[in-house]
């Protein structure tokens, strides 16, 4: 997985990573933003455009947030709360439009 939002996302989700992604692989859920492992083409765009640092490379996240390499494919592979099915590789989330759930891991923090 190329590129991961972490912790520093929960709760503000500004979305200028999004404006800045050229293949639309950046999803929202109900308190964070999740980039999408297969979809990303690891250009690093998203990275300078956040405001709160929540976007690093999988092999850079903070030693801190390392969970949120493996939540982040959750997102992606796991059936969310309220869905039928897991979200996979749709093509682009403005497919989808915002998706208004999250992991356990985010859904769950304080």
């Amino acid at each position: 997985m190329p590129y991961v939002i972490a912790a520093p996302c929960i709760d503000v989700m500004d979305q200028s990573c999004v404006e800045e992604c050229p293949v639309d692989c950046i999803y929202e859920g109900e308190r964070k933003l999740y980039i999408n492992p297969k979809e990303c083409i690891d250009c690093g765009a998203c990275e300078p455009a956040c405001p709160v640092e929540a976007i690093s490379q999988d092999r850079r996240v903070a030693d801190e947030h390392i969970d949120f390499v493996e939540d982040n494919r959750r997102f992606f592979l796991d059936v969310l709360p309220g869905r039928d099915a897991p979200l996979g590789a749709p093509g682009g989330s403005r497919k989808t439009g915002r998706i208004g759930a999250d992991t356990p891991m985010v859904a769950d923090r304080p």
